[in-house]
């Protein structure tokens, strides 16, 4: 049961910014469609900049522009050109409508039997899409960020692609290991509240003016559950991390990034007080100071080998 709990709470596991967010500036950078990796890839640069891209993966069913301004012009502000892009199934990327909606508690019920579940893609196929993306644009490494399951991704992309890896930025996320809290009953009462009629569709009108695809989210949740644990991967890592996680995390509980970093030898943990499942407003400007200076480290250190 708390498989299954967990599985419906991911609907809702995205990054979520504050009632002040804004698309106004990300929307003003065309967006560009890459072929790549037997896809479409809709992407947007934004700034120029002689030092390393910074590459953004986002969460489930979450399009380019969830990032939001303020995020995105900390970044830029600091120096660095910034990669945002739709994972497939999302925005402007290759949609898998036609592949149709997976029952989900069919799918979790065949995943605790151990029988695997059904999925048009994988985590691994949207790794290798970033890794395409960033040879498309002639893009050797990169700083990457990966929220909530974009976290999932770039630690794939930490593991099977180092070399491209300049460093990894994992917020919100976890590696899946099954000892780990799920979500809390309090997030349970948020999915009873916003799971039928017509609040469902005044959370699917709300999620999509900011960037959401909700219908991708369930085939997006069965990469994930085909996944599974990433533990031992995960410690493989040996590219500098820093794992970011907020104390108020009601969906991705925070003991799932102290778990994250405890098994990264190159980590550093960061939990904000005032942070869930989102990087709210008052935790922004601290979470920028902590991610740009994260890159500064890791550049000085490739520049010393």
């Amino acid at each position: 049961m708390r498989m299954i709990l967990f599985g419906l709470l991911l609907v809702l596991i995205t990054p979520v910014t504050s009632a002040e967010f804004s698309r106004t500036y990300i929307d003003q950078h065309p967006l560009q469609v890459a072929n790549v990796n037997g896809v479409d890839i809709g992407y947007r640069l934004i700034g120029e900049s002689v030092k390393p891209k910074v590459v953004i993966i986002m969460g489930l069913g979450a399009s380019n522009v969830v990032s939001g301004d303020n995020l995105v012009r900390g970044i830029e502000q600091a120096g660095y050109q910034l990669v945002l892009f739709d994972n497939r199934d999302t925005g402007a990327s290759t949609r898998f409508d036609d592949w149709g909606q997976p029952l989900v508690w069919w799918q979790l019920l065949k995943l605790k039997l151990g029988l695997g579940v059904s999925a048009p893609y994988t985590l691994g196929d949207m790794t290798a899409d970033t890794v395409a993306l960033m040879d498309w644009l002639n893009i050797k490494d990169a700083h990457i960020i990966g929220f909530s399951m974009g976290g999932m991704i770039a630690q794939k992309m930490a593991v099977d692609h180092p070399e491209r890896t300049k460093s990894l930025t994992l917020v919100m996320t976890t590696t899946g290991a099954k000892h780990l809290p799920p979500p809390t009953e309090e997030a349970a009462k948020l999915l009873a509240n916003l799971a039928s009629g017509e609040a469902a569709q005044e959370r699917a009108t709300a999620f999509r003016e900011r960037g959401f695809y909700t219908e991708s989210m369930p085939r997006q949740m069965m990469a994930i559950f085909k996944d599974g644990d990433r533990s031992a991967a995960v410690r493989t890592i040996m590219n500098d991390t820093l794992v970011v996680h907020g104390q108020d995390d009601i969906l991705i509980p925070p003991a799932h990034g102290v778990y994250t970093a405890e098994i990264i030898e190159n980590s550093e943990l960061v939990i904000f007080p005032g942070m869930g499942h989102n990087v709210p407003d008052l935790v922004l400007p601290e979470f920028l100071t902590r991610v740009i200076g994260h890159f500064s480290v890791a550049e000085m250190a490739s520049g010393s080998r």
